[in-house]
Order: structure tokens, then sequence, then C-alpha cells
């Protein structure tokens, strides 16, 4: 049984991989890097600061900080070296099927996928944090859209994503109700109350669309690099 679902994701793996689109090479190599969201972080560190007190905003740091690191131990500390399940580009079965971008392969070993389990956990928490409808799609577009990248460059299997996706919700749901318990019974009473804070999660709507739109605005430079003829 157990083998018939791993060839059946295989070759769901195998049909979402690749193709011949430099357009597409050069967006998912650019798009699955840490360092092409840095700037969305710093905004995000923004708003935290601007729309909390000094020590709620340390504790939602806090417990951002915690989304990534269970999320990325549970993956890469723990799952990846048990399970030692090859990468479809490390897997020498596949070397003449899958569609590789460049020399990029990743380590050797992709049960789950900490891509998709750090970005949902995150994307989580926040949602559930400011609780605004607009954020909310913008950031699940963000952590689909690092999936995607991850099956196209060959480095993931369908199933390590999937289960990359249920723990990162996990965590982030979790951890939510854990911050959110701790700030009703500890910070709730020191917190400052601030006008103009009108999404249910206390953040200025204002604050919330910066972040919204430099989602969006890294997705339009993501696009336009992509069809540069260099990186």
């Amino acid at each position: 049984m157990l083998q018939y679902f791993l060839q059946i994701d295989e070759q769901l793996t195998l049909m979402l991989n690749g193709g011949s689109s430099l357009f597409l090479d050069r967006l998912a190599v650019i798009a699955t890097s840490t360092w092409t969201w840095m700037p969305v972080a710093f905004i995000l560190l923004y708003i935290v600061l601007k729309n909390n007190s000094r020590r709620n905003a340390i504790t939602v740091l806090l417990f951002v900080g915690l989304c990534i690191l269970l999320a990325d131990q549970m993956a890469s500390g723990i799952c990846k070296p048990y399970f030692e399940r090859l990468r479809p580009a490390r897997d020498l079965d596949l070397l003449h099927h899958i569609d590789i971008v460049g020399a990029y392969r990743g380590g050797m070993y992709g049960f789950f996928s900490s891509h998709a389990a750090n970005t949902f956990a995150v994307a989580t928490f926040v949602a559930l944090l400011v609780r605004s409808r607009g954020l909310t799609l913008s950031l699940y577009s963000w952590a689909l859209l690092n999936c995607w990248t991850r099956l196209y460059l060959g480095v993931h299997y369908l199933g390590d994503i999937l289960v990359g996706i249920l723990w990162g919700l996990l965590v982030g749901i979790s951890l939510y109700f854990v911050w959110h318990r701790w700030v009703c019974d500890n910070i709730a009473s020191s917190s400052t109350a601030r006008t103009g804070m009108i999404t249910s999660g206390g953040y200025q709507v204002n604050d919330v669309m910066w972040l919204t739109f430099s989602i969006l605005l890294t997705y339009m430079i993501i696009i336009i690099i992509s069809f540069l003829p260099l990186f």
C-alpha cells in the first residue's frame, strides 16, 4: 500500500516538475530564495513594533521565531535524517526524468519540506494575529508560491510538500493559541489602546496595507527580473 502511494506521489511530482521555460526557471530560483523576501520581513517587523506595546511586540516576534524553529527542526532536524527519503533531484532512478534548474539540488533528503512548513507556519500565525482578509490571501499565496518552487526545481515530492503544509498549519495555529492565552493572561492589561486600529487583531489598516503591498510588489519585481536575459 505504501509503495502504491509513493508511486502516485512520484508520478504527480513529475507532472508538476520543471519545464522548458527559461522564464519559469528564473522565477522559481528567485522566488525560492529567502533573501528575496527579506524586505517583506522587515516591513512585518516594523508593523509589529508600531502596533504593539514593547512587551507585546517582543512576544509576537518571539512566537514568529518559534514558528520557524518548530516547523524547520521537525522537518530538517528530525524527519529528514530519520526517514532518509532522497529528494527527486538526488534519486538516481529519476535522473533522466526530473528537470533540474542549473545545479540546484538541495540537500540529500527531502521528507518533509522545510520551505512548506516554515512558510505555512508563519503565514498562519500572522494571519490569525492581524486578521485581515487581504493580508491573509497574500500570505497564503506567498506560502503556496514557495511550495510550487520546490516542486518545479525538483527538490521535493508532492507528498513532502503536503506534509510540510499540514505541519506548518498545525504549528501556526497551535502557537497562536498559546500566544493568545499568554497575552490575555499576562500582557493585555499593559497593552495600550491605539486609535485607528480597526482590524479585529488590533492593527492599523494602513500598516496592514503596506505589508500586503510589499508582498505584491515583490511578486512584480520577481516577474520583471525573470524576464531579463540575465539575473
